[in-house]
């Protein structure tokens, strides 16, 4: 029986509606953007989910397929206008491949962060960059890690609170995990959903693109190019594929 991960039937029923994920304002700078990068050439999604970016590239006409684990997520995708369309197959962006080179691979909405160990997030830019053609780009869009407004020595932090969603992050600043807490009230009763992840400094991020044959090519603060500050709370950065690794690497010691 295929495992679906975190991401069951039971979360793939209301993912497009938490948080105002799919709401223009949101989508349609990342797709823009995403366009751009591709350059008439061909895209690659890891974890293509339910199609919240994959569908509106398509319709810009971007040849656009997917990688995702989440059976439950991909049925949400096949059921949109297009969806049958995009081709997807079923797996985990470490280790799944695609027969195709592509001019794009990217990689949105803290997606790396689900992968729990620094040897994973390695193998998730490694496989990128085995995907993509020389010149190509691996992007991803990933917070950066709010240890800046955690009181010393405390470990929780508050993202969220409404009528209808608290959200608690709880972080393990010794390992570089932390965990996010979600309940949910809906029709007189709740629902908690914990999910685990790892984060990274956008320097590290860097490391593991050089370990790939990959090189910084912009870093933005969004998806409309703002400037990546000390105050940024995510980062947009795209690496590009060089022919020449050792250059990629820099000069050894």
């Amino acid at each position: 029986m295929h495992d679906d991960g975190l991401f069951d039937e039971e979360i793939a029923a209301t993912y497009d509606d938490e948080g105002g994920i799919s709401a223009p304002e949101v989508v349609d700078p990342a797709v823009n953007l995403l366009a751009e990068l591709a350059g008439g050439g061909r895209v690659l999604e890891f974890a293509i989910g339910t199609g919240r970016l994959a569908l509106p590239l398509a319709r810009k006409g971007v040849q656009v397929e997917g990688i995702e684990l989440s059976r439950a997520m991909v049925s949400r995708l096949r059921a949109k206008e297009g969806g049958a369309e995009i081709p997807v197959v079923i797996g985990d962006m470490v280790t799944t491949r695609v027969e195709r080179r592509f001019s794009l691979v990217y990689l949105a909405f803290n997606t790396i962060n689900n992968l729990t160990s620094q040897e994973a997030q390695v193998a998730c830019f490694l496989n990128a960059a085995a995907h993509l053609e020389t010149g190509g780009y691996f992007l991803i869009e990933v917070g950066v890690p709010p240890l800046q407004r955690l009181p010393l020595g405390e470990a929780l932090l508050a993202f969220d609170r409404s009528e209808t969603h608290w959200g608690i992050d709880e972080y393990d600043v010794v390992n570089q995990n932390f965990s996010s807490h979600h309940i949910w009230f809906r029709d007189g009763s709740y629902r908690h959903f914990s999910v685990p992840f790892r984060y990274a400094w956008p320097a590290e991020f860097d490391l593991m693109a050089r370990l790939a044959g990959l090189k910084l090519k912009d870093r933005w603060g969004g998806w409309k190019k703002e400037p990546f500050t000390k105050v940024s709370d995510r980062h947009v950065s795209v690496w590009q594929k060089i022919a020449n690794r050792e250059h990629a690497q820099g000069p050894g010691p």
